[in-house]
């Protein structure tokens, strides 16, 4: 939903604007970091489950090996005019070992199902710890709509 600057959207707005577009969305921002190395950011594809954030990406990535020393992760949705940021702790799932259901659900979005390649690929879950949502600077305050893994009304 695009909110214009005079219009001030409550926590349960924010909400279901949030859910709608993780819902519907099919890109988003991957920003890790690594103890020796910094910080690493990446667009990948997701799939939004109604709980956690299912991406999947090449087993050697910086962004896999980053996530396998330091599991925090910060993920945010392309729009800079209607934001929503998330935060949580990332778990790796090497291909074969995926769930089924998060796997297929994932395939059937994007078309493209990484368990029948030829390169190791591993899919990356994170349940949002926290979710920050805004549109514009009327709406800062109150942009934490998700706090320690609990949805604010």
């Amino acid at each position: 939903m695009r909110v214009t600057e005079s219009i001030r959207r409550d926590a349960a707005e924010r909400r279901h604007d949030t859910l709608e577009r993780l819902g519907a969305e099919r890109d988003m921002w991957v920003s890790t970091a690594h103890p020796e190395h910094g910080p690493h950011q990446v667009p990948l594809w997701f799939r939004w489950d109604g709980q956690a954030v299912w991406m999947c990406t090449g087993a050697g990535s910086a962004t896999v090996r980053n996530l396998r020393e330091e599991p925090r992760v910060r993920m945010a949705l392309p729009d800079t005019s209607d934001v929503v940021l998330l935060e949580g702790e990332a778990e790796c799932h090497p291909a074969p070992e995926v769930p089924r259901e998060a796997a297929d659900a994932f395939a059937g979005k994007f078309g493209w199902d990484p368990r029948t390649e030829q390169a190791p690929y591993v899919y990356l879950r994170v349940v949002p710890r926290t979710v920050r949502a805004w549109c514009g600077t009327r709406e800062l305050r109150g942009r934490v709509v998700m706090r320690e893994g609990v949805w604010l009304d």
